[in-house]
């Protein structure tokens, strides 16, 4: 497993990923986002400022690094730092499959992204993924699998992925949607010739949104590697949208409320990689911050008031306007 490779890590930052999806392209979902990357955000400028992250988060500590072929040009951006960086031999690359950008480097596309968990999109993916990373991809992810994904029960598409796994792919998927505990369930029932399929699983999990934890340690107990994405919310935990009780653990900690946020994933036993979303240096050094957070049991308790039903947390989620 390429994840081994974290676990050598002696920073504090060691389990904190950088996850590319708010500056590979330039309009998403995250709140705050004109401010953020403001009026400029051509193809140059987005690249200049994913190798600006990139470049901080290695100094960092940070040594996983998390793209997909619908983050627009993610990869390319990932590819061409790496080709900057021959000294850099210690991060994991993860990727993902499934989505298909279609906006064109828009902000105002009708649609953005169109998901198609077939074959055929795998192969097509699979081939312009390879073409960018080459060998210094180590994963490679089912993106957003539902319970009713064709992902799940296409037994030629299993094989496929098997195959890459024989090569020294790990194969992993990531889930959304309310249901995504029973998505993770199903995944960890796909084996081929008698052998699980999956390595990771990437979820959603944050202090809104906190259903499928109890799968997510299921995973984590059959051997697979759990990495959380969201975990600000797609920006509904930064400090100035978060809950009153967020602020005000953050006024105690002395820290932000982003570090508070994301230090209740990281004391999760089953976490073993927290997505960082950050589209700025300055938010990047403020969610490393989570690391030297010590939440009390009376904070905890107060974040677990927040959480929402999970049908409630992911309408609103669909509702969040790209920007």
């Amino acid at each position: 497993m390429p994840f081994a490779r974290l676990a050598t890590a002696t920073t504090p930052t060691c389990h904190i990923g950088l996850g590319l999806a708010a500056v590979g392209r330039p309009g998403y979902i995250n709140l705050g986002r004109d401010h953020d990357l403001g009026e400029d955000r051509s193809v140059e400028t987005l690249r200049a400022r994913t190798h600006e992250l990139l470049d901080a988060a290695y100094a960092q500590g940070v040594r996983y690094f998390d793209a997909a072929r619908s983050y627009g040009r993610s990869e390319e951006f990932l590819a061409d730092w790496l080709k900057s960086r021959p000294d850099v031999d210690d991060v994991v690359i993860g990727s993902k499959w499934g989505y298909t950008y279609t906006a064109d480097w828009t902000t105002d596309a009708e649609k953005h992204e169109v998901k198609d968990h077939t074959l055929a999109t795998y192969e097509r993916q699979r081939a312009e993924t390879a073409a960018l990373l080459g060998d210094r991809l180590d994963l490679y992810q089912i993106h957003s699998v539902t319970p009713d994904s064709p992902a799940l029960t296409d037994k030629e598409l299993h094989a496929k992925l098997a195959e890459a796994a024989a090569q020294g792919l790990s194969i992993g998927f990531s889930t959304s949607g309310p249901a995504q505990a029973d998505a993770i369930r199903a995944a960890l029932a796909v084996t081929v010739d008698g052998e699980p399929l999956f390595r990771t699983v990437q979820s959603t999990y944050n202090v809104l949104e906190t259903s499928a934890a109890p799968a997510l340690a299921e995973a984590h107990d059959a051997g697979l590697t759990v990495i959380v994405k969201e975990g600000m919310a797609n920006g509904r935990l930064a400090a100035e949208h978060a809950p009153d009780a967020v602020r005000a653990i953050a006024e105690e900690t002395g820290l932000g409320a982003d570090a508070v946020s994301l230090a209740l994933i990281l004391r999760q036993p089953w976490a073993g990689v927290v997505l960082s979303g950050a589209a700025t240096s300055a938010q990047l050094a403020s969610n490393l911050h989570a690391a030297v957070v010590d939440l009390d049991e009376d904070q905890l308790t107060r974040l677990a008031a927040l959480a929402e039903d999970p049908d409630v947390y992911w309408e609103r989620r669909g509702q969040l306007p790209w920007h």
